[in-house]
């Protein structure tokens, strides 16, 4: 199956990507001429991640009939300092917010993405050292 994107120029540093299924503007930092009006691009790159991820574990977690009050995921990521910058050690953080956490089918869940679902995940394997864990949160 190929995927299609087009990125088109808006002036300064600004791009909007229009796929099939919507847009997303596209911007720099100040710095160099951004107007904070999108995104940058690496920021995108842990969005895709965090988004596939999660889109795994909600629809598991469905399906299992494990509900969780709120869920968040969070991605933190190591930049290198030397051009062309790039992330060599990602964190994603797997946050579940509720009460009677039913643990072993949320960790199922994680671990199901993490290890069979998430394509993003497994493109991150390619050129980073990534890890993940699962935190509660009693609320």
């Amino acid at each position: 199956m190929i995927n299609k994107i087009e990125v088109s120029w808006k002036g300064e540093m600004l791009f909007e990507s229009v796929a099939p299924e919507g847009n997303v503007m596209i911007d720099a930092e100040k710095e160099v001429g951004g107007q904070g009006k999108g995104l940058r691009p690496k920021a995108m790159m842990l969005t895709s991640l965090a988004g596939c991820s999660a889109m795994d574990v909600i629809s598991l977690l469905k399906k299992m009939r494990a509900e969780v009050t709120d869920f968040k995921i969070e991605v933190e990521a190591n930049l290198t300092d030397e051009h062309p910058k790039v992330y060599d050690k990602v964190k994603v953080i797997y946050k579940f917010y509720g009460k009677d956490f039913q643990k072993d089918k949320i960790e199922k869940a994680v671990n199901l993405s993490v290890d069979r679902y998430c394509g993003v995940f497994e493109m991150f394997r390619k050129f980073s050292d990534i890890s993940h864990e699962i935190q509660y949160i009693d609320k």
